[in-house]
């Protein structure tokens, strides 16, 4: 059914977009601390276990993708037939793979200055650029999980702990990044602290514009799926593969396999 042919879609507006904020507001929030403190580890432990968090988000990536998101958005389509959402699923992950070549072009373009003498003035480029690429990946983190929410309070909270689950691992990520530019342990946490925020933003801002464009619904949510997707396949499992141990395959598999099973879980706690 479409959106706009169900207004009990929307009729909770007093309840919803609270809802929306807090969860975002807290999964933010958790993701820095939980970064931050695992920094405070001791390096082996972190080695140890950084790869088993990595195989745990890819699979409440892929569950959540596969199994809600995309399920969602064909049951919303309305008037928007199934080939036309998967058009948009595949144009989606295509845009993110430009998207990545353009940033990779960057990292290697910055990297080549720094070869000829301007190693520190490009750390704090890599710094600000960290910034910024982080404040727009928490936007769009905002957007898909308002889009999710708005459709089922359920899906919502799978779609929000999938994106903690994934951010977790960025996270760590840009304290690294930050950290190497000079910036000091209390400074890269507040930095991280406020691009976190920016969720908040964008999950306010895709609330109130899919109520004015309630048709959209269907291809928000397979725009988050394709978000998805392409972050498990992409970008996480070629981490998991460098490692090629009988041992580490039967680990991965069972903790994505975990991840997994969690959306199914966090799905039907409210059935």
């Amino acid at each position: 059914r479409c959106p706009e042919q169900n207004p009990s879609l929307f009729a909770s507006l007093a309840m919803t977009l609270p809802l929306i904020l807090i969860v975002c507001l807290l999964g933010s929030l958790a993701s820095v601390f939980a970064a931050a403190g695992y920094l405070l580890l001791p390096p082996h432990v972190q080695q140890r276990t950084i790869k088993g968090l990595v195989s745990f988000a890819t699979g409440m990536l892929l569950g959540t993708a596969f199994l809600h998101l995309i399920p969602h958005a064909i049951e919303h389509r309305g008037e928007a037939g199934i080939e036309g959402l998967m058009f948009a699923l595949l144009g989606a992950i295509c845009a993110f793979f430009l998207l990545e070549k353009g940033l990779i072009w960057r990292h290697h373009h910055c990297h080549g200055h720094t070869a000829h003498g301007r190693g520190a003035d490009e750390h704090g480029h890599h710094g600000a650029l960290i910034l910024v690429g982080d404040s727009v990946h928490n936007f769009v983190d905002g957007v898909l999980i308002s889009a999710a929410f708005v459709t089922d309070v359920r899906l919502g909270i799978v779609t929000a702990v999938a994106a903690i689950a994934h951010e977790i691992p960025q996270e760590l990520g840009d304290f690294a990044i930050l950290l190497n530019s000079g910036v000091s342990r209390a400074r890269a946490f507040t930095l991280n602290a406020l691009t976190a925020l920016t969720t908040l933003v964008g999950a306010a801002l895709a609330y109130f514009a899919m109520r004015q464009t309630a048709f959209l619904l269907p291809y928000f949510l397979a725009f988050a799926a394709a978000s998805f997707i392409y972050i498990a396949v992409a970008d996480l499992m070629p981490t998991l593969n460098r490692r090629t141990g009988r041992g580490e395959a039967v680990s991965q598999m069972s903790l994505m396999a975990t991840g997994i099973a969690l959306t199914v879980i966090l799905a039907g706690l409210q059935d």
